[in-house]
């Protein structure tokens, strides 16, 4: 590509450059990006497509934005301590961003190019669409119209495009999951981000990612497993959407014949909408145990230990791993939150209660901006732990680790050097299996060896947490 191509911008040890027409996909995209900020004398780095939001992000890390960029436009902005570091940076991404499919052998039938052409091809049930928000509802109608279920991993989709999704999928007795849903185990193969769980006789509703996994990692610690988890999208149980993916799951799960005991996941519903999912359950054949947060309901760590006695499987007790010594003497004083997880950050919150705290959901969608969730890139996190636990006045930090496939392949190598300078406790939530590929006690002895409480359970590390923030 030619200098005139790219149209680049050169000031004095920064660059932005704008490659027309040369699209990459996010997380190729994002692993460069980390990439060109690892480098030696990069001070910052953006690699993104041209959308608003990335352009709106390029100036808030202080880069001009050029002017005239359109959506389909590559930005490759870099800032270097000298012209060197800047040259070399210039180097490697292209070199990152050179990779190209090997060509099509002849008599090769070209890869579909859409979703229903896809599904006329093979034997499919389920299409998962991940694509900007604003464009996933065409992909999910058109696997809608070719008889799929459809599991929507984007998020910001308009709220009427889920309503219109979900009432055509009721009609022709189909099963959308999401929008924003990115946990699913759909007969044993993990969708999104989840964990590796065993079979067994529990079956799972969430309208709640992180929720989701940190039921089913208790559950497969306990031995117990899933059937199924359907997601079903944070505002499935608003007042606009009124649980109709919900309604279709546990009709679905019902149906099924390895489901013994249903369990449904969520942030707190909107209270006409609970009564609804409520009245349908007690007409089902197979019993629900609800695990809906909110103010002096059950956290998910009893809602599990319940749903394990209901099918008569012993309650283990729930793994922790302590530091050998106590690093940091407790004092009273705020408890920070720092979480990936929603849901978590949500249950956290509540059980803290009136002890001073501030719990943030650094993968709400304001966080993410621009930016891949923290669940597969950490830099947002790291950088407000270093903060909070070196100079902040917070008297303890909660953080969650979550593992599974899709999240970032070992938190613990960067977590421990932060934990390892913190000047105050820190206590951590590790949602996870033994059979994740993170290798769920590997992470929890690095993390402990490093001077953090860790606990299975995300209640038991709240709890640990809330007493030391009251000096305990």
């Amino acid at each position: 590509m030619s200098e005139e191509e790219r149209g680049s911008t050169l000031i004095r040890n920064e660059l932005v450059e704008v490659r027309s027409g040369a699209y990459h996909d996010s997380v190729t995209l994002m692993r460069a990006g980390r990439r060109l900020a690892e480098r030696p004398g990069v001070t910052a780095a953006l690699t993104a497509m041209a959308t608003t939001l990335n352009v709106d992000l390029l100036a808030e890390m202080g880069f001009t934005p050029p002017d005239g960029t359109r959506p389909d436009d590559l930005l490759v902005a870099i800032r270097a301590d000298d012209a060197d570091a800047l040259e070399a940076a210039r180097v490697t991404v292209d070199e990152l961003l050179s990779t190209r499919s090997a060509p099509r052998a002849f008599g090769v039938p070209a890869p579909p190019r859409t979703t229903g052409s896809a599904a006329r091809r093979i034997d499919a049930t389920v299409a998962l669409v991940s694509v900007p928000g604003p464009y996933a509802f065409a992909e999910a109608m058109d696997a809608l119209d070719a008889g799929l279920n459809v599991m929507v991993f984007s998020d910001n989709v308009p709220i009427e495009h889920e309503l219109e999704l979900k009432e055509t999928a009721a009609r022709r007795g189909l099963l959308v999951m999401g929008p924003d849903c990115g946990t699913a185990v759909v007969g044993g193969v993990g969708l999104g981000f989840a964990n590796v769980v065993r079979p067994g006789p529990i079956g799972l509703v969430a309208a709640s990612g992180t929720g989701a996994q940190q039921v089913m990692s208790l559950l497969d610690e306990a031995g117990a497993g899933v059937s199924h988890v359907l997601g079903v999208g944070g505002r499935d149980l608003s007042a606009e959407i009124s649980g109709r993916s919900t309604l279709q799951a546990l009709r679905a799960l019902d149906a099924d014949p390895a489901t013994e005991l249903i369990v449904v996941v969520s942030k707190p519903p909107a209270p006409e909408v609970g009564d609804l999912i409520r009245a349908a359950a007690r007409r089902l054949a197979t019993p629900v145990r609800f695990g809906l947060l909110g103010e002096g309901g059950d956290d998910l760590t009893k809602v599990v230990e319940d749903a394990l006695e209901t099918i008569g499987v012993p309650v283990p007790p729930w793994p922790s791993w302590l530091p050998s010594r106590r690093v940091h003497p407790p004092r009273p004083g705020p408890l920070r939150g720092l979480f990936a997880g929603g849901t978590l950050c949500e249950e956290a919150a509540l059980i803290a209660g009136s002890t001073p705290n501030e719990m943030t959901d650094l993968g709400d969608d304001r966080y993410t901006r621009g930016r891949a969730h923290p669940m597969i890139d950490p830099t947002l996190r790291l950088e407000r732990l270093a903060a909070e636990t070196t100079g902040g006045d917070a008297a303890v930090v909660l953080i969650d680790v979550v593992l599974g496939h899709g999240s970032e392949p070992d938190p613990a190598a960067a977590l421990v050097p932060v934990i390892q300078e913190a000047k105050v406790p820190v206590v951590v939530s590790l949602c996870g299996t033994s059979g994740d590929p993170q290798g769920r006690d590997r992470q929890a002895e690095a993390l402990a060896a490093a001077g953090a409480a860790v606990y299975a359970s995300n209640a038991a590390a709240t709890r640990h947490a809330v007493s030391l923030a009251e000096g305990s």
